[in-house]
């Protein structure tokens, strides 16, 4: 199955009263093995999803392309109708954390993601996330380091015309934004992403990124100084700089009101680089539900996100990954009460509980058109469970995520025959 490129699939969209729902429960692919001969679908009690999946179409989707490993934000960007292997869906990390986190980004401005860590006498790195510290606790120490790198007060952490900004995230990270004239995100990590070693000096990886590397050099001195005395959160990495990019927003395309619903900063920030509207709600399914319940009437589109499939699956926890699972089917009366047109449950990529990471292998899709509303387009096909096996043998077959958001689309009435 071949996919449109957002500005085609826009040709054939037009608008109607439908409402779709994308429930995505990250990394819920996972794989049968000798020592764990069920997947955790498989295992998992969920009379409500399996309810579903036999007035629906089963299949499988492939995030970016057949034995590519995605990272979540190319996973969800394809699940939003994005080529991620185009260059306008090169999107950085720095940037998904940014605005998932809230910090305005302009064009022009470099961000990166920031971990605290924990380094010993040596400078050598024991713990990469700084004993996982609590927010509070980060929150502390973001508002010394920006005090610290007021130019007024402190001269050696002068950066020019160049402003540093640092925003707490979730626990140990925290957002880096640096803007002002002639700045590049062509800067390489500072995060080793090991341990035993220092961190690694920032270096320029082209030529455009040789006065910010420099400026960013200055900028992690000063932020080590400060951070010195910390038992813990005595060193400051970096990684994933980068810049706005240019995506053509999901509602101009598809004349849609969409929503997003996740609890996590970097899915926010996709959401919002495709131009989503973020709307605040818990991390739990009960809790996300309860919140698109009462913005219903205010939305056409509704991305949900469940997170803890995919920190299960990383853990190498099945019990916990099938749990997880349960939830989001106990929650799924409610969400249906709702009477969304077309419902997709899927997830951004697998994480195998024996891999405990995310792999390539292909993510099991189920869509269905619980309640109609003289719009029954949904093939029901014969599989009567939703799991990787059953996807396999569903109508809709294996294609790759980006085509998912032309089948919702059509799915809801909502493209026009092309051609004549």
């Amino acid at each position: 199955m071949s996919a449109l490129a957002p500005r085609q699939l826009a040709e054939l969209a037009h608008e109607n009263d439908s409402k779709i729902v994308l429930l995505v429960l990250d990394g819920v692919g996972d794989l049968r093995t000798a020592a764990q001969p069920q997947t955790a679908l498989e295992a998992a009690k969920k009379p409500n999803l399996d309810a579903l999946a036999r007035g629906g179409s089963l299949g499988r989707i492939v995030p970016v392309a057949y034995g590519v490993t995605p990272g979540s934000g190319p996973g969800h960007l394809a699940l939003f109708g994005y080529d991620p292997l185009s260059p306008e869906g090169d999107i950085g990390r720095g940037v998904l954390e940014a605005l998932g986190a809230g910090v305005e980004v302009l064009p022009g401005d470099v961000v990166a993601r920031g971990n605290f860590a924990t380094a010993d006498a040596q400078g050598n790195l024991t713990d990469r996330r700084a004993g996982r510290i609590p927010s509070d606790e980060s929150r502390v120490i973001v508002e010394r380091l920006q005090r610290a790198l007021d130019p007024q007060s402190h001269p050696e952490a002068q950066l020019g015309d160049v402003q540093a900004e640092l925003t707490p995230g979730e626990g140990h990270r925290f957002v880096l934004r640096l803007r002002g004239p002639g700045l590049s995100p062509e800067v390489t990590d500072t995060d080793p992403q090991e341990l035993g070693v220092p961190a690694l000096p920032p270096r320029a990886s082209a030529p455009a990124g040789e006065n910010t590397a420099a400026l960013v050099t200055r900028l992690v001195e000063a932020l080590d100084r400060e951070l010195a005395a910390e038992p813990k959160a005595n060193r400051a990495l970096l990684r994933g700089f980068s810049s706005l990019p240019h995506l053509p927003p999901m509602t101009e395309l598809y004349g849609l009101r969409c929503g997003c619903f996740a609890g996590y900063p970097l899915y926010r920030g996709v959401a919002s680089a495709c131009g989503m509207t973020v709307v605040p709600c818990g991390k739990h399914i009960g809790d996300i539900v309860s919140t698109v319940a009462s913005r219903w009437a205010d939305f056409d589109f509704f991305f949900l996100h469940v997170k803890q499939t995919d920190q299960a699956g990383e853990d190498g926890n099945l019990p916990q990954k099938v749990a997880a699972i349960e939830e989001v089917d106990a929650a799924l009366p409610a969400l249906l009460a709702l009477g969304p047109d077309v419902v997709a449950v899927t997830g951004d990529h697998s994480t195998p509980a024996p891999m405990r990471a995310h792999s390539f292998h292909p993510v099991p899709l189920l869509v269905a058109g619980p309640h109609g509303h003289g719009r029954d387009t949904v093939f029901a096909d014969p599989c009567d469970r939703f799991d990787e096996v059953a996807a396999t043998c569903g109508h809709l077959g294996t294609f790759p995520s980006r085509a998912l958001l032309a089948l919702l689309l059509a799915h809801a009435g909502r493209l026009q025959k092309f051609g004549a």
